[in-house]
């Protein structure tokens, strides 16, 4: 697999262009994924209305990977209406170490080729699966900062990340 970005909207970009982009950022919200294993997805009903089912999530060769059982309602959703969310696992209590972290964008189906195979190679997924690679439009990251303010970092394609602080 390889980390370049194919084709690509000029507001959507894969996690290798973000990481380049905010390097600092990105290591943040990688460690608070790795923290756990299961997170929250976020994807549109047929009706329009938000379904929320638990996933793993790996990056590997600047990928954000999204895989998945066959038939799942989230593999249907997202071939439907490629919008997600995802939330990182806040863990246990309110200590949210790393803060509150989430990622927004477009999933895409990979259904063969090199990049799926070198998956396959890295992860060992139960058989079959459906994989997707993920096109981020957004990433925030909600934290405490001095027991005192709130903060919000919120990057978005061809910006800088916006550092938003309140008490």
């Amino acid at each position: 697999m390889t980390a370049r970005t194919t084709a690509r909207s000029a507001t959507a970009v894969n996690w290798a262009v973000f990481a380049e982009a905010e390097p600092e950022f990105a290591r943040v919200v990688e460690d608070r994924f790795g923290a756990f294993t299961h997170h929250v997805l976020a994807t549109l009903r047929r009706d329009g209305s938000p379904r929320t089912s638990g996933l793993e999530v790996r990056f590997l060769d600047g990928e954000l990977w999204l895989g998945m059982m066959p038939g799942s309602l989230k593999v249907l959703d997202l071939r439907r209406d490629p919008r997600f969310s995802l939330q990182a696992n806040p863990g246990e209590g309110t200590g949210m170490g790393g803060g509150d972290v989430r990622v927004g964008g477009r999933a895409v189906e990979v259904e063969d080729g090199e990049a799926r195979a070198g998956y396959v190679e890295e992860v060992e997924p139960p058989q079959p699966f459906h994989l997707f690679r993920t096109e981020l439009t957004e990433v925030v990251r909600t934290y405490v900062e001095d027991d005192t303010y709130l903060v919000a970092q919120v990057w978005k394609p061809g910006e800088t990340v916006r550092t938003l602080k309140r008490t």
